[in-house]
C-alpha cells in the first residue's frame, strides 16, 4: 500500500471549562491514504467534528491541542506557523464545513468568496479567478453559473449554498478533501444528490477524503475505511467490510444492530444501546463506554484498553475483545 498522505498521531484535543477539562479528543491515531474515503463516525458529541478542526488548525480558546501529530507529507501542521498553515488550508487541504450559510460570508457575493481562495493560493489577477469561479459552479452542478456568481448566499437554496461551499473547497484541487457533516441541513434528495456530486469529484480529482457523518448508511456507499469514535476516543478502525460485516468493539455492535433494515418486518422493535454517552469533562478511569456495555469486565472501570490488532485486521480498543483473542491463542507447551 502507499504511504499515508496524513498521518495522526495520539492526537489529544482539550478545552479547559470552569467546571473541568473536556477531553474533546482523546489519543485518536489513524492514516489517511491517497485516494482513500476515511469515514469518521459516532453519536453526537464523539469528538468527530472536533478531530477535524483539529487537523485544520481551527480550534479556538478555551480549545487547544495539547498532545500528538498530524503529519501531512512528513510535515507536523502543529509544528508550522499561522502563516504557513494558511498556506496549505483551502489549498492542499480543503474543508466543507456543516452548516453552508453560516460557513459563507453574507455581505459577499458567490463569486467574490470562491475567487478569493484562488487568487489567495494561485496568485492570478480577479479577472482569471472569475473565469476559475465560473468553472466551479458549473462543475458542482449550479445551473446558469455567469448569472448566479454575482449572486449573494440568501439568493441561494440550501442545496445549492452547499454546493458553493464545495467549490470553494475544491477551488484549488486539494490533495484532501475534509467533509463534515455535509448533509446535514438538507433534505433527503438533496442530501443524495450532493453525495453523489462529494463522491464524482473525489474521484475526479483524485483526493483524499475525511468524511465525518452520524449516518452508517452513507459510510457503507462512500468510504473505503472507518473509524468509529467514542466520547473522544477510537474505539474501533479497519475496512468498510470489515466493519459492517465484523464488527468487534460492543459499541460498533450496537450502532450496526440500531439501523433500520428494509428487509425486516414491520412491526419490529427498534432496537437502541442503552443509557446516555458519558461527557467526557474529567472522565473517571477505564473504558467510557463500560456503564453502557453488555460485556463490561472488571478492568474496563480500572484502565484504559489499550488499542488491538485483531484476526479480522481491524484495530478495537476493548478488554473484552482483547480477553477473546487471548483465550483463541494456544497455549506454549
Amino acid at each position: 500500500m502507499k504511504e499515508p498522505i496524513l498521518r495522526v498521531e495520539n492526537l489529544k484535543t482539550q478545552f479547559k471549562l470552569r467546571v473541568g477539562i473536556l477531553k474533546a479528543v482523546d489519543g485518536i491515531s489513524f492514516d489517511l491514504y491517497p485516494g482513500r474515503v476515511l469515514g469518521i463516525v459516532g453519536e453526537s458529541g464523539s469528538g468527530k467534528s472536533v478531530t477535524a478542526q483539529s487537523i485544520m488548525r481551527l480550534i479556538e480558546p478555551p480549545g487547544r491541542v495539547v498532545e500528538g501529530r498530524i503529519l501531512y507529507r512528513d510535515r507536523d501542521l502543529l509544528a508550522l506557523s499561522e502563516t504557513e498553515m494558511e498556506k496549505l488550508r483551502g489549498d492542499r487541504i480543503g474543508m466543507i464545513f456543516q452548516d453552508p450559510m453560516t460557513s459563507l460570508n453574507p455581505v459577499f457575493t458567490i463569486g467574490d468568496q470562491i475567487g478569493e481562495t484562488v487568487v489567495a493560493h494561485q496568485g492570478v489577477t480577479k479577472n482569471v479567478a472569475r473565469k476559475r469561479a465560473v468553472e466551479l459552479l458549473r462543475l458542482v452542478g449550479i445551473p446558469e453559473p455567469e448569472k448566479r456568481l454575482d449572486d449573494y448566499p440568501h439568493q441561494f437554496s440550501g442545496g445549492m449554498r452547499q454546493r458553493a461551499l464545495i467549490a470553494i473547497a475544491i477551488a484549488c484541487e486539494p490533495e484532501i478533501l475534509i467533509a463534515d457533516e455535509p448533509t446535514t441541513a438538507l433534505d433527503v434528495t438533496i442530501q443524495a444528490q450532493i453525495l453523489r456530486l462529494l463522491a464524482d469529484l473525489q474521484k475526479k480529482l483524485g483526493s483524499a477524503m475525511i468524511l465525518i457523518t452520524h449516518d452508517l448508511g452513507v459510510v457503507s456507499l462512500m468510504a473505503d475505511d472507518v473509524l468509529v469514535m467514542y466520547s473522544g476516543r477510537m474505539v474501533e478502525l479497519g475496512d468498510v467490510a470489515t466493519i459492517f460485516h465484523r464488527p468487534q468493539h460492543p459499541y460498533t455492535i450496537g450502532l450496526l444492530s440500531s439501523i433500520i433494515r428494509l428487509d425486516e418486518p414491520k412491526n419490529s422493535e427498534l432496537r437502541s444501546i442503552p443509557g446516555l454517552p458519558q461527557i467526557p469533562i474529567n472522565p473517571p478511569p477505564g473504558c467510557a463506554f463500560k456503564a453502557r456495555c453488555i460485556r463490561a469486565l472488571p478492568i474496563c472501570g480500572e484502565r484504559d484498553p489499550p488499542p488491538i490488532k485483531t484476526p479480522t485486521g481491524s484495530i478495537v480498543a476493548c478488554h473484552a475483545v482483547e480477553a477473546d483473542i487471548g483465550a483463541r491463542m494456544p497455549v506454549p507447551a
